[in-house]
């Protein structure tokens, strides 16, 4: 499973802390992230992947991951409250979310319905094996 991760600034550390959460299954999946998100959450101590950060283009990268059907779900957690000068970017990568039907997590609560699905679908796998 590969899972992108990216996060405003002002929830960076929302995502550092989700992440850590569910660090017992993150061995397991593969994480992709914006440069500055992937390195707070190499600092963390967990492996990831890194692209552009999002004003550089890493949005449009992980959009591009997600259309040619190379991620399994997408956590982004966005701060509404703030103005973002890739605000378009942002805008494309949900909507390649939806024309590509890949789950799009843009808060911690939706992220951690999904995150606790893997683990039971990953908890009846192994209990079918």
């Amino acid at each position: 499973m590969r899972i992108a991760i990216i996060a405003h600034n002002g929830k960076k550390a929302d995502m550092v802390s989700f992440l850590l959460n569910f660090k017992h299954i993150l061995d397991q999946i593969e994480l992709v992230a914006t440069k500055t998100t992937g390195g707070l959450v190499e600092k963390a101590g967990l492996e990831v992947t890194k692209v552009l950060s999002g004003p550089e283009g890493g949005d449009a990268q992980i959009a591009a991951m997600a259309a040619e059907n190379k991620l399994d779900l997408i956590v982004f957690f966005r701060d509404p409250l703030d103005k973002h000068p890739h605000e378009p970017d942002v805008q494309m990568l949900m909507r390649i979310c939806d024309v590509h039907n890949i789950p799009l997590a843009t808060n911690p609560a939706a992220a951690q319905l999904i995150f606790e699905a893997i683990i039971q679908r990953h908890h009846l796998t192994q209990g079918d094996q």
